[in-house]
C-alpha cells in the first residue's frame, strides 16, 4: 500500500475577500475527504480565516433573515475539514503565522489549530509531497 500523501497549503488572502480562500478551503476539503495529511500555513490576512469571532447575519437588504441568508463561516468549514481528514484518518496541522496574528490582532481562533512562525513553513514543504501557495494578487 502506497504512503499517504502529505500535502501543504500555504494560504495569504482573509476570508470574505475573494475566491482564492474559498478555492483553498475547497481543496482541502477534497484532499481532506481522500484521506491525506494536510499542512496549512495561514499567513498575513488568511490568519483571519478560523477567526473564532465571525458570526452569521440576516441581510436587510435583501430582506431575509438569519436562517435564510444561511451565512456561511470560513472558521465553520475549517473545522469540518479537521474533522472530516480525522475521520478518513488523515492529518490537519494548520500553522497561525504568529506575526500575522499579532499585527492583526487575530489570536482568538478555532481550537486545534497552532501558532507558528515562517520556519513552520519549511518544515512543512520539507516533509510535503507538495506545495501549493494561493498568493494575494
Amino acid at each position: 500500500m502506497a504512503p499517504t500523501p502529505t500535502l501543504t497549503f500555504v494560504l495569504m488572502d482573509p476570508p470574505y475577500e475573494n475566491a482564492r480562500t474559498t478555492t483553498a478551503l475547497r481543496l482541502l476539503d477534497i484532499a481532506a475527504r481522500r484521506g491525506y495529511n494536510l499542512n496549512v500555513f495561514a499567513y498575513e490576512g488568511a490568519v483571519y480565516v478560523p477567526f473564532s469571532k465571525q458570526a452569521p447575519h440576516p441581510n436587510a437588504v435583501h430582506g431575509r433573515d438569519l436562517a435564510q441568508e444561511d451565512h456561511p463561516n470560513p472558521k465553520d468549514w475549517v473545522e469540518a475539514i479537521i474533522a472530516e481528514a480525522k475521520r478518513q484518518g488523515g492529518t490537519v496541522d494548520w500553522v497561525q503565522c504568529g506575526l500575522c496574528v499579532d499585527e492583526r490582532g487575530a489570536a482568538e481562533s478555532i481550537p486545534g489549530l497552532r501558532r507558528g512562525s515562517p520556519a513552520d513553513l519549511v518544515k512543512f514543504a520539507e516533509v510535503s509531497d507538495n506545495t501549493l501557495v494561493i498568493p494575494t494578487k
